[in-house]
């Protein structure tokens, strides 16, 4: 038995291993322009399909027990008692505006229990429909493993509301052992923090209740299990629980290092050496900017390459003749008997899903939680606003007509990958023409949130309902309007660039049409000087004209 719970583990390992592939952004509410607490999460898994989950509101008899079933494979893993009351569910943020988003980042192999009832994707969606704050939230999570045991591997947990964040990592106990080893740390209203599939605790205040909480175990398992041998004051949940190695480093940490270097450059030229493994010092959990951030920002932070720094991807051959940051998986591979890499930005092709989830305390909680909500690539989509109190979620982001491996014209996943699968060759030549129509929509969005905001309270005051209603319908009605632009922003793509030819724009914006004959007026751009000079280098008198 215990030889068949060792395999069952070592298969689930290498299933999430391959996924190890998430990205969270955190802001205080002290350290954003108009006091939203904003957490940010980017779903990155190759295969997956993109779509915002809803879970009603409900009430259940006594005794009713709930299905568990994996998040990532579907597994079924058993049952768990249901709670009487359960919340409104949008997204990953609730009708209190209580948000949890994850990255995975594995850990130790021998401590996965293939056992336990509760996955991590479980925990985040039951968590959600029984917490109304994010402290209790913990508590939730917490208990559950405790109770039902801990099916995943090593996580990492943004937990979010109105008035303050918390960075919660766990990692199982191994094969059959009920429960967890997990702390968790408040980030300061005016700091800024993130995680990227790579465990980010280090040394933590044990006596300090308010903002940080721990499992009782979680040095004395490390001590048991020969994790950890020093004094209590120098123990490391990271340390001892996910070893850093190279990837760790340069797939994972450097995501976070390129999240505070854009927002406190002094913090990035010091950790600059970490990420380039010239130092062992890690990055600080939490970092003050050096100024205040905006929804705008973080969503523009989750569409990073590391544009303009020493990671750039768009200036070395991989990047190809128009300058693509994106690179075919995996990560590594070999030459000869040489491993090499390719740099892991927080912006990825394989993304399902993303969304910066603003949290305000100003507001009623139906009005201040808004999921800016996007499938596919965050460089690529469109946030478009769906709000917490939600009672239905737009069509085009459901899998009514569509899934992982079935195309529709009226599902955002698709409609936002088709027009990305266009762009990312040809992505210098291209990508202006898609930011137009992104930064317009998005632009939109933002400057209508006020008055859309205003009008709402106005009927929240007479009657709650009919605000939810009509913040409903807005968010459904600005979903399926991004998603009829970009249909519109594809087809204009395909005839503006057809065949490698660009076609010649009209002062209206529209592609200019022949005034005569059957050909439109176009341009052959070819392929840039660059290009060109390293390719006559590669081939020497090969294509040299006699």
């Amino acid at each position: 038995m215990k030889n068949k719970l060792i395999l069952g583990a070592a298969f689930l390992l290498a299933a999430i291993t391959e996924s190890l592939a998430c990205t969270n952004l955190i802001v205080g509410k002290g350290a954003s322009v108009d006091g939203s607490v904003i957490v940010s999460y980017s779903a990155d898994s190759y295969g997956m399909f993109g779509e915002l989950y809803h879970y009603p509101a409900g009430m259940h008899e006594k005794g009713a027990m709930r299905d568990i079933y994996d998040w990532d494979s579907g597994k079924y893993l058993g049952q768990i008692k249901e709670a009487r009351q359960t919340y409104n569910v949008v997204g990953n943020m609730n009708e209190f505006q209580v948000t949890i988003g994850e990255t995975t980042f594995g850990g130790r192999e021998e401590l996965v229990d293939s056992t336990g009832i509760m996955d991590y994707g479980s925990l985040i969606y039951v968590a959600l429909q029984r917490s109304r704050t994010a402290k209790e939230a913990i508590q939730v999570m917490t208990d559950l493993v405790k109770e039902y045991g801990y099916y995943s591997s090593g996580e990492s947990f943004s937990i979010a509301d109105p008035n303050e964040v918390w960075i919660l990592e766990m990692i199982g106990k191994g094969p059959g052992v009920k429960g967890a080893v997990w702390v968790a740390v408040r980030i300061p209203d005016d700091c800024i923090a993130a995680h990227a599939n790579q465990s980010r605790i280090h040394q933590f205040n044990m006596n300090d209740k308010d903002n940080c909480l721990y499992s009782p175990d979680v040095i004395s398992f490390a001590r048991e299990k020969g994790y950890f041998d020093g004094m209590n004051k120098d123990f490391s949940f990271s340390a001892a629980y996910n070893p850093l190695d190279f990837g760790g480093v340069r797939f994972c940490e450097a995501r976070v290092w390129s999240f505070y270097n854009m927002f406190n450059k002094s913090v990035g030229d010091t950790y600059l050496p970490y990420i380039q493994g010239d130092s062992k010092e890690p990055m600080p959990l939490y970092i003050k900017p050096s100024r205040k951030l905006s929804v705008r920002d973080v969503q523009a932070a989750m569409r990073d390459h590391y544009e303009g720094t020493p990671l750039d991807i768009t200036n070395d051959p991989g990047a190809g003749p128009f300058k693509t940051p994106y690179r075919l998986s995996p990560l590594s591979f070999k030459v000869g008997d040489q491993e090499y890499f390719n740099e892991r930005p927080i912006s990825t092709q394989q993304t399902a899903f993303t969304f910066v989830a603003q949290m305000r305390a100003n507001l009623p909680d139906a009005i201040g939680g808004v999921l800016w909500f996007g499938t596919d690539d965050a460089n690529m989509t469109v946030f478009a606003p769906v709000y917490c109190c939600s009672d239905r979620i737009p069509d085009c982001y459901s899998s009514k007509e569509a899934d992982c491996v079935t195309f529709s014209w009226d599902s955002a996943f698709w409609i936002y990958n088709w027009v990305a699968d266009m762009i990312r060759p040809r992505y210098s030549l291209m990508i202006d023409d898609m930011r137009a129509v992104q930064n317009n929509l998005e632009d939109t969005y933002a400057n209508a949130q006020a008055g859309i905001e205003s009008s709402a309270m106005s009927l929240y005051e007479k009657d709650p309902v009919k605000a939810k209603e009509f913040l409903t319908n807005y968010s459904c009605m600005t979903a399926e309007s991004a998603i009829d632009s970009w249909k519109k922003l594809g087809e204009f793509l395909i005839v503006k660039y057809n065949d490698g030819a660009v076609k010649k724009m009209a002062k209206d914006g529209t592609i200019l049409r022949p005034e005569t004959g059957h050909c439109a007026p176009l341009v052959r751009p070819g392929y840039p000087k660059e290009f060109l000079e390293e390719l006559v280098k590669a081939t020497g008198e090969r294509y040299k004209m006699k």
